[in-house]
């Protein structure tokens, strides 16, 4: 249709006055970023909470402590969180308390057994930067804390929310290596980090109770999140939570217990999966947990009234409590007691037929997660030979991550995979450790060991992997693209290997060359029946000792990428690992056993 000299007026003169409002739009978003002032006092639907400076990242305004929960004693202990409801000003400048726990796999740390275990220095300063929380213990300790430098970048920014590990049992946000100004101010992006209660506390095992109250600890914050971020420069509708060990547990349980609703758009679970660890504990073994810690107290046992079972266990100090729980040993001692519990509302016993969240996901492990446990154990002088470890390593990471990358394809959800390589002298945990069991917290919160320093290779490797971590909080959906990441595909080369040989920059592989003896990981993603519902820790029969995948420490350091082609395919491979070699699975299965007697 030909336009009128008028109509053409008009459509020019309403474009440009389109042109004005947006501009206008825009300039007032900056004036409002660059308004503002660092730790300024922020408006939350509790009202008012005021801030600082971080210490290191004096740009970067630091709210810590700031309450998302009642205090969870008296009667509500061992109960759901419930909202936070108090309205005085809140002082941010200080985190709260960190939730108690047991820690059930405590290790010696005398100069003989660090010699013996062969700790390096900076071993001993990663188990202080990520393993001691710097606040005390509480019960009332459901606080979360927030990162960000509105003054500049987006107006509106992506989210990232952290939730810690330590097997259930420990671990807190206080935790000086997880402190999330370095990533904020050099990312861009807004660092939200929570408690959540551990243990008995937060997975009680009362069989006439609520379960997995730490879970909806979790959910809780993550409401509080998409309510009030926007106040701090956030963007609610870009929300990633990310963790590592049981956090990454945590977070894979999450996408699976709020698939419908998960308000977040995005999720990195790293080194563990809801296949990862045999979890989660029946209800029967929760039940039995319970009732043998009410016993130790002389709270009765599962012929007593379970009232009066309750009342007792309420009336006890939670120091009290703790110290109640039965002792584990061994590989027991890695989760303890007390964990995630099927209920089938939050966690369930059968993930096979389940649909996680529709939000993209990415997923991986260290090439040696094996090394953390292996030290670990050789403070407490028990030690075992490489194949166990070797076992074990496939057993509750390597292969979770596999089966969770294949289920995340299966469900048509974008999925990047990778396998953090990376050995340097000033992260080394023990000559034996190799690339451990967290070994990539350094990097990811950019929060090095100043001796030995840091070569200029560790620092641009650590730039790198914070911005795919970053890409993606900003577009789950094709933000890995755009950093030059393949979609994961477990017949192509598409699993990412973060820092080869030290190495920064894009190296992939296919998934196969670390996941030959995985039963089912290589078998189609697009078939959900192929996806197992259990962890290899529930099979003994998941491994061919005679296939020729790459071993994972020599894949370590400079094994050919084209070995994934060699050898048979994956429904070979699928077949040989049905043919499983008992005796190794059975000696992890075997140490387990006796460890829980």
């Amino acid at each position: 249709m030909k336009l009128s000299w008028f109509h053409r007026l008009c459509v020019v003169t309403c474009a440009y006055a389109t042109t004005l409002v947006g501009c206008d739009a825009q300039r007032t978003q900056r004036q409002t970023a660059s308004n503002w002032t660092v730790g300024q006092t922020v408006q939350i639907s509790s009202g008012a909470v005021s801030g600082h400076a971080a210490k290191n990242q004096t740009q970067v305004s630091e709210y810590l402590g700031i309450p998302f929960a009642q205090p969870p004693i008296g009667d509500l202990r061992f109960a759901p969180p419930v909202k936070y409801n108090g309205t005085a000003a809140i002082n941010g400048s200080s985190f709260g308390p960190s939730c108690p726990g047991k820690d059930t796999l405590s290790s010696s740390t005398s100069p003989e057994s660090i010699a013996q275990a062969n700790i390096t220095l900076a071993g001993i300063s990663h188990y202080t930067t990520f393993g001691i929380s710097s606040a005390e213990p509480d019960e009332d300790c459901l606080y979360l804390n927030v990162w960000t430098k509105p003054q500049t970048g987006e107006s509106k920014k992506a989210v990232l929310i952290w939730i810690y590990g330590g097997g259930f049992t420990s671990g807190s946000a206080s935790v000086p290596g997880y402190n999330g100004a370095n990533l904020a101010v050099e990312q861009d992006v807004v660092v939200v980090s929570l408690n959540y209660r551990l243990s008995i506390l937060g997975f009680p095992g009362n069989p006439f109770g609520t379960q997995n109250v730490a879970l909806l600890d979790q959910r809780l914050a993550m409401e509080w999140v998409r309510d009030n971020i926007e106040k701090f420069g956030g963007d609610p509708s870009r929300i990633t939570i990310f963790g590592q060990s049981a956090g990454a547990v945590s977070v894979d349980l999450y996408s699976y217990a709020w698939a419908v609703d998960p308000i977040v758009a995005g999720i990195i679970p790293e080194s563990g999966t809801v296949f990862s660890w045999g979890l989660p504990n029946s209800p029967s073994f929760a039940a039995n947990s319970w009732y043998r810690t009410a016993a130790n107290l002389g709270c009765g046992n599962s012929t007593s009234d379970s009232g009066t079972v309750l009342s007792c266990m309420l009336s006890h100090n939670y120091t009290t409590l703790l110290d109640a729980i039965p002792a584990t040993s061994g590989f027991a001692g890695i989760l303890g007691l007390f964990g995630p519990t099927v209920d089938n509302k939050i966690a369930f016993g059968n993930y096979t037929g389940r649909t996680p969240a529709k939000v993209p996901v990415l997923v991986g492990n260290t090439n040696y997660e094996a090394g953390l446990f292996r030290t670990q154990f050789a403070l407490n002088n028990m030690t075992y030979p490489d194949y166990f470890w070797d076992v074990f390593n496939l057993q509750e990471f390597t292969c979770p991550s596999g089966i969770r990358a294949n289920a995340s394809v299966a469900a048509h959800n974008p999925t990047w995979r990778y396998r953090y390589m990376g050995v340097w002298d000033n992260t080394e945990l023990s000559t034996e450790a190799d690339t451990y069991h967290g070994a990539e917290l350094s990097f990811l919160f950019n929060i090095m060991p100043s001796e030995p320093p840091g070569s200029a290779e560790e620092i641009e490797f650590g730039k790198y992997m914070r911005g795919a971590w970053a890409a993606f909080a900003k577009d789950p959906m094709t933000g890995l693209m755009n950093y030059g990441w393949p979609s994961y595909n477990f017949a192509t080369d598409s699993l990412v290997r973060l820092a080869y040989n030290n190495q920064t920059g894009l190296n992939v592989v296919k998934p196969e060359l670390y996941d030959a003896n995985c039963r089912f990981v290589n078998t189609s993603s697009t078939d959900p029946e192929l996806v197992p519902n259990i962890p290899c820790l529930k099979d003994p029969n998941c491994f061919d000792t005679t296939a020729t995948s790459t071993s994972t420490r020599s894949a370590g350091s400079g094994a050919s990428p084209t070995a994934s082609s060699t050898g048979a395919s994956s429904s070979t491979s699928t077949n040989a690992a049905t043919k499983a070699s008992a005796p190794f699975s059975m000696i992890l299965l075997g140490a387990i056993a006796i460890s829980m007697m």
